[in-house]
């Protein structure tokens, strides 16, 4: 366990968009990813409005206060205006005009005593205004680099070093999209006068990838609650959890090879240990490949040959768009995830009977580690799985767009390599593209996760037009593997031996 540090920052200014109500601020959503019958691809981020770009500078400024240790300036009127409602108070001046024309219409003093009253309520909610918080926010985590599903502590305290009271403060702590809340609200609601501070823990599931914290959100009300303000406080907090990459066993590699020695079985006649085929002595040819029992019964000099093992280059191409992100159930690991699990299994398999192994996505952001070997390029791998963009824990929001991926695949792809191509296989887009790969000449093997379930008739049927996706492609020549309870070790290895027959 690392020593817990914390970042402290002072926000004094407006730094994100209005609309934090009471229920606006809710503890995120922290799901893994999509049911198997939801794999439509969205599509990119609508264009932003004027005031969304002047909040945006807004919010840079007050960081930018913030880091430099001293509360940010006054806010703007533009800042002033991002202040709303919170309709608490709504319709009260309207009942109590009525209430004073019904008194007055009936002759009665109590209702028109009533309805003063509320009409005094209605100007003291209209009177102030939801204060702007000067906060100081320290953050800390139990542990900054936790393994896979560990639990981390965090701990968020808030003090207000401004000199005006805070009557009503809701804090949200900005969690990362990957990690999971385990235990405890990341939230707290209180009230803080001047140097009073507040604190609240709860903990966080660590997931595979680099966590950096979001903007912690502080929504502020006045004294009567008709007035809110959302304010960002930044505290810079990042968490790293990298899993260690456990070979998968023997995978089952195709015949395209490179012409260095390794594992995978040739047609070539040569330097190996299993017999190939004998040809005529030639001079400079081994005395121990000689065929000496030939010699003996017929008198002529043979020359066995071996079938020679050779070393393969091969590419891992994990399918990272938002149509992969789907899983069984809710909280169910998300087929990515399972392909990042695997492919790591398969990296240090591959390194280890020295093949040249690279790494690419099928993603919206590029990745792509050449193929090569030893430890340098197993410590690259073991990075490129566990913290690269294009293979986070949560999909990406840009466009994908499938012919320019393929082409820039293409121009990469070492001649010889062939292609591990994990993906759920939830839509024809994974099928087509594996497809044409092999038909480039790239030799693909279909490594699936499955996803999928049958609560459900759109997951069954979901179900159903994955397993016509599998079925079609190993009648079109490409083999397939897929794995759901059973782990990836075990389906590769029962894969092998049907091939093998």
């Amino acid at each position: 366990m690392s020593d817990p540090r914390g970042a402290e920052v002072a926000a004094g200014s407006d730094a994100a968009a209005s609309g934090g109500s009471e229920t606006s601020g809710p503890e995120r959503d922290d799901r893994p990813g999509p049911t198997a019958d939801r794999v439509d691809e969205s599509g990119s981020d609508a264009p932003k409005s004027e005031d969304e770009a002047a909040e945006e500078t807004g919010e840079a400024i007050g960081d930018a206060s913030a880091a430099a240790g001293r509360p940010a300036a006054a806010p703007t009127d533009r800042e002033r205006r991002r202040e709303v409602a919170t309709d608490r108070w709504l319709g009260i001046a309207g009942a109590a005009l009525a209430l004073v024309g019904l008194g007055v219409l009936v002759r009665q003093s109590s209702l028109v005593l009533a309805g003063a009253v509320g009409v005094g309520y209605a100007v003291y909610a209209r009177a102030g205004e939801a204060p702007t918080p000067t906060l100081a926010v320290t953050r800390t985590v139990s542990d900054e680099a936790p393994a896979p599903g560990d639990e981390v502590r965090v701990t968020v305290r808030a003090e207000n070093v401004g000199e005006a009271p805070l009557p009503d403060l809701r804090l949200v702590d900005g969690v990362p999209p990957g990690l999971a809340v385990a235990e405890g609200p990341a939230r707290v609601a209180t009230a803080l006068r001047p140097g009073a501070a507040v604190t609240f823990e709860y903990t966080v599931r660590a997931a595979r990838g680099d966590h950096e914290w979001e903007p912690m959100t502080a929504v502020t009300r006045d004294a009567a609650g008709a007035r809110e303000r959302a304010t960002a406080l930044d505290a810079p907090t990042a968490i790293a959890c990298t899993p260690e990459l456990a070979a998968g066993g023997d995978l089952p590699l195709r015949g395209l090879t490179t012409v260095h020695h390794g594992r995978v079985p040739t047609d070539v006649g040569g330097a190996g240990v299993e017999f190939h085929a004998t040809r005529e002595y030639r001079r400079g040819d081994p005395l121990k490949r000689i065929d000496w029992n030939r010699r003996a019964r017929t008198g002529e000099l043979s020359t066995v040959e071996l079938r020679e093992e050779r070393s393969a280059t091969v590419v891992l191409l994990v399918d990272a768009r938002e149509s992969a992100y789907a899983a069984s159930d809710p909280d169910a690991e998300t087929a990515v995830e399972a392909s990042v699990a695997a492919a790591g299994q398969a990296f240090s398999a591959l390194l280890d009977g020295g093949d040249r192994v690279g790494i690419a996505a099928l993603s919206p952001m590029d990745c792509w580690l050449p193929p090569g070997s030893g430890t340098v390029h197993a410590a690259r791998g073991r990075e490129t799985l566990a913290t690269a963009p294009a293979l986070a824990p949560t999909p990406s929001d840009e466009r994908f767009y499938r012919s320019l991926w393929l082409r820039r695949f293409r121009r990469r792809l070492p001649a010889d390599a062939q292609v591990l191509f994990f993906t759920p296989l939830v839509d024809d887009t994974a099928a087509t593209l594996a497809r044409r790969i092999d038909a480039h000449g790239h030799l693909v093997t279909v490594l699936s996760p499955d996803p999928t379930a049958t609560g459900t008739v759109g997951q069954r049927l979901t179900t159903f037009e994955r397993r016509q996706r599998l079925r079609s492609l190993r009648s079109g020549g490409i083999r397939a593997v897929e794995w759901g309870d059973d782990s990836f070790p075990v389906a590769v290895a029962a894969a092998t031996r049907r091939w093998s027959r």
